[in-house]
């Protein structure tokens, strides 16, 4: 169960607010990460790259009123991740993506899942969305996984830049479990 306040969700161990421009330094911890980047097939973030990624986020936020949160471990007040949703066109149909990213050391501790729960649940209870989608680049068994826990389904594998995703959905707000 998640609890909002001011584009701000509280879960059991985490604390997400919506992103800052401040907030680079953290996030370079994690797109700086090899581990990390594996999943994306591109090489690690340099510091311009990654104020240039932030940046891109925060207009997203501007534009439509939602972005990507920054995770804070409520235990260690410390940024482990992001996890929100961007609108997008895919296969020329507008539609609202749900991602995350979590630094490599703390992955499999269902962080991502409690985080991207939390989203699905703000995403259809208070910006009432009809849908959300992942695209997760194909053969990422991680990040499959988190979508299947929080209840979506791949509906097809898409290539979008000449890389196939696999493309989950699930319609709101029926069913939400986490």
């Amino acid at each position: 169960m998640s609890l909002v306040t001011d584009s701000q969700l509280e879960t059991p161990r985490l604390h997400l607010r919506l992103m800052q421009a401040s907030d680079v330094d953290d996030l370079l911890y994690i797109f700086g990460d090899p581990k990390v980047m594996a999943s994306f097939g591109v090489a690690t973030f340099n510091r311009e790259q990654m104020e240039r990624w932030a940046q891109r986020n925060l207009d997203h936020q501007n534009q439509h009123g939602y972005g990507l949160f920054s995770v804070i471990l409520k235990s260690e007040e410390l940024l482990i991740g992001d996890c929100g949703l961007e609108h997008m066109e895919v296969d020329g149909v507008q539609a609202t993506e749900l991602g995350y990213d979590f630094r490599s050391d703390y992955w499999n501790q269902g962080f991502a899942t409690e985080a991207a729960s939390a989203v699905r649940d703000y995403a259809f209870k208070v910006l009432q969305l009809p849908q959300l989608i992942s695209l997760i680049r194909v053969g990422n068994m991680a990040s499959k996984r988190v979508a299947e826990k929080i209840g979506m389904q791949c509906t097809v594998e898409i290539t979008r830049n000449g890389v196939p995703y696999w493309k989950f959905a699930m319609e709101g707000p029926t069913n939400l479990q986490a």
